[in-house]
């Protein structure tokens, strides 16, 4: 009998969001996220294709859920996906969809350290 934990295999990536809605259940992939913005008690999420998502899930939800694939919390109502940044500068972020988030004073030194320890890790 083997010693391995049925779910060790497992990449700690969110592989897909199961997301209840109107219609029913949704399967998000989380690399297609841009941006999830706070609306009180519900999220907005924003996709690469356009779409446009709103679920009643708060903002903290996704946030300890896709840390790990990529996302930064960079303000009190916006989580992005880091790998759908184009430029970032003067406390603004601009992603590639050409949309334009702030970035709050209190978590600017942190999303800017993440942002140089990822440039870091892709040079070595």
């Amino acid at each position: 009998m083997s010693n391995t934990h049925p779910f060790s295999s497992l990449s700690t990536t969110a592989a897909v969001l199961l997301l209840p809605t109107c219609k029913g259940l949704e399967v998000i992939d989380p690399t297609s996220i841009i941006k999830i913005e706070a609306l009180s008690n519900y999220s907005r999420l924003y996709f690469a294709s356009g779409k446009r998502l709103v679920v009643a899930k708060v903002l903290y939800w996704f946030e300890e859920r896709l840390a790990v694939n990529g996302f930064i919390r960079v303000h009190r109502s916006h989580l992005i996906n880091k790998n759908h940044i184009r430029t970032c500068c003067a406390g603004m972020v601009v992603l590639v969809s050409g949309e334009t988030v702030a970035v709050a004073k209190r978590k600017r030194a942190g999303f800017l350290q993440q942002i140089k320890n990822e440039k870091a890790l892709a040079r070595v």
